[in-house]
C-alpha cells in the first residue's frame, strides 16, 4: 500500500507494516527523507495494467447451465405477484 508522510513524499509499505508502526517510526522516515515524490497519483495502481490483454486469449466454458437457470429464464415480470416481491425484498443476497 502506499503511505503518504507529512512532507508529500510515499512510501510503499504492507499493511502489517503500517499496522505495527508507531509515531516514532512515521518521524523516523521523515527526518531521514524517505519515499518518493509521486508526480502521478495513479502510480503503481491498477490503472496502470491492461487487464484486457491479460485476459484476451482466455476461452470460457458458458456452456453450463444450471438446472435453476432454465427455471428463471421462463419469470416474465408480468407474472410475479406481490407475494413474489415480498420474498425477492427479504431474501439475504
Amino acid at each position: 500500500m502506499q503511505y503518504q508522510l507529512s512532507t508529500g513524499k510515499v512510501i510503499y509499505i504492507t499493511i502489517e507494516q503500517y499496522l505495527s508502526m508507531t509515531d516514532n517510526d512515521i518521524q523516523y522516515l521523515i527526518s531521514t527523507n524517505a519515499g518518493e515524490t509521486i508526480h502521478n497519483p495513479f502510480t503503481r495502481s491498477a490503472l496502470d495494467e491492461n487487464s484486457t490483454e491479460k485476459h484476451k486469449d482466455k476461452e470460457y466454458d458458458f456452456s453450463f447451465i444450471s438446472p435453476d437457470d432454465e427455471n428463471v429464464k421462463e419469470i416474465s415480470f408480468e407474472d410475479l405477484t406481490q407475494d413474489d416481491l415480498d420474498r425477492i425484498d427479504s431474501m439475504d443476497i
